[in-house]
Order: C-alpha cells, then sequence, then structure tokens
C-alpha cells in the first residue's frame, strides 16, 4: 500500500470537499488544507495549476488509480467517437471494482479493488480478480456465494449508503448488479464537484 493511499482521509481536506461523502470524514472538522499553513493558505491558481488539481482529485477518487493507467484511459477515450470527457467517464465507471463500489457491495473504493482481487466476484459467472477489468453493457456482477457472509458484504449491502445510479441494476437477493447502459458524466452520484473538461484541457496540452 502507498504513502498516499494510507494517508487517503486527508484527501478530502486537499481537494477541498468530503471526497467520498463519507460522515466520518476529517473534513467535516478542518475544512482547509492539512499542513502548517493549510488554514491561511490562499493565492490564485494558475490554468495549468487547476487541471492539474482536477486530474489528481478525480484519479484519487477512483481509489489512487495510477497515472499510467490513468492516462492510458484518457488516450482510449480520445480515440473513441463522441465527446472526449464524457467517454472518459464512462471507461471509470466501467471498471470492475468501481461497479462493485457503486453497487455498496463494498464501503470503500479501495475495499473494492480488495474485494476484486481476492476473487469475491464474477463476470457473467466467471471468476474475474482484475479491478481495471472493463465492463460491457450487459455484464452482470455478482458476488460468489460464500463471500456473502463476509461481514463487509453483508453490513454494506444493508446499510446502502451510496445511491445507485440508473446505468446499474442492483439485486440485493443474489447480491448481483448488471450495467444496463453507457454511463454518462450527469448521472454519476458523485459527493463532490467533478470536472472531466479540465483534465482533457490537461492531457490536450
Amino acid at each position: 500500500m502507498t504513502k498516499r493511499v494510507s494517508a487517503k482521509k486527508k484527501a478530502s481536506r486537499k481537494f477541498g470537499g468530503s471526497l467520498w461523502g463519507q460522515a466520518k470524514d476529517p473534513y467535516a472538522k478542518r475544512n482547509y488544507k492539512p499542513g502548517q499553513h493549510g488554514a491561511s493558505s490562499k493565492g490564485r491558481t494558475s490554468d495549468y495549476g487547476t487541471q492539474l488539481r482536477a486530474k489528481q482529485k478525480m484519479k484519487f477518487y477512483y481509489g489512487n488509480i495510477s497515472e499510467k493507467q490513468f492516462f492510458n484511459t484518457f488516450s482510449l477515450a480520445s480515440k473513441s467517437k463522441g465527446d472526449v470527457s464524457e467517454n472518459f467517464i464512462a471507461l471509470l465507471e466501467s471498471r470492475l471494482d468501481v461497479v462493485v463500489y457503486r453497487a455498496n457491495f463494498v464501503p470503500t473504493i479501495f475495499a473494492a479493488r480488495q474485494f476484486v482481487s481476492h476473487k469475491h466476484v464474477t463476470v457473467n459467472g466467471k471468476s474475474v480478480n482484475i479491478a481495471s477489468y472493463r465492463l460491457k453493457i450487459g455484464d452482470v456482477v455478482q458476488v460468489r456465494e460464500k463471500s456473502r457472509k463476509l461481514n463487509i458484504a453483508l453490513e454494506s449491502l444493508q446499510k446502502m449508503d451510496r445511491d445507485l445510479p440508473t446505468y446499474l441494476t442492483l439485486d440485493k437477493d443474489t447480491y448481483s448488479v448488471k450495467l444496463t447502459e453507457k454511463p454518462v458524466f450527469a448521472e454519476v452520484p458523485y459527493p463532490v464537484e467533478m470536472q472531466p473538461h479540465f483534465i482533457t484541457e490537461f492531457y490536450s496540452r
């Protein structure tokens, strides 16, 4: 685990909002940047700084994806037909770990990555342990029967802390979720403002 992941609770303060919408987020008590001068730091941000911040916030939100993987996803989005920013969000939201997180099978995006890597889920009945596996419309993700007894899955699905986006259909009885349509930015339930157009500008420099 990297130092950035181990310090993920500082991320919300760094990016100026409760990044994952958690009630116990430190941002609720200290809504300023971490560090000695966090509470008093002011100043204008350059266009580059604004774009970089948008990229870093998005990258961290999805579980601190590596820069290489994040850029490769953007490159694929830019080669597809349609709006680049929309394509980019659709690719991120089609990741297996993200769908597991959206379905409330686990409490955090970081837990989703581990849940997938430990072979607790299947895709269309076949075991998949690659967090970045890209789902297609119509694919069904299901928690293995033995894994449904895990406290992390039982408690998370019972609480349903996060809203289910319209492009997913959840069956709580069978612990399964289906990707029914292409994710669109407007339907993604981000708890903070995301600005994918700045990411497009950043990589297009």
